[in-house]
């Protein structure tokens, strides 16, 4: 499976609001089937792109690792990682890869 593939994989979120303190709240998510890949924080859009920036480098370092993450369903046909990574303002490292990877499926 491929670097485009293994970050289309859909991942269980987990999702909880907390009351830190009286008036005062904080969100928390995470994507329990990647271990560790967590994020919290008073905004749910800006916990949300913070979560999904650790998933895809987690991803990242796990292939140039030569590792695989957990591949619990099939990836969505319907998803592009490559215009993800870009909006969240990821490495150009990542960017380059997904490019690279793409590039070298056309040819």
């Amino acid at each position: 499976m491929d670097l485009r593939a293994l970050l289309s994989i859909p991942y269980l979120l987990e999702a909880e609001a907390v009351e830190t303190e009286p008036g005062k709240w904080l969100v928390r998510l995470a994507y329990p089937e990647l271990p560790g890949c967590t994020a919290e924080g008073g905004v749910v859009e800006d916990v949300l792109k913070d979560l999904e920036r650790q998933r895809i480098e987690m991803i990242v370092r796990l292939v140039e690792a030569g590792r695989l993450p957990p591949i619990p369903r099939q990836p969505l046909a319907s998803s592009d990682p490559l215009w993800t990574a870009r909006d969240l303002g990821l490495s150009d490292r990542v960017t380059a890869l997904l490019d690279a990877r793409t590039t070298q499926h056309r040819t």
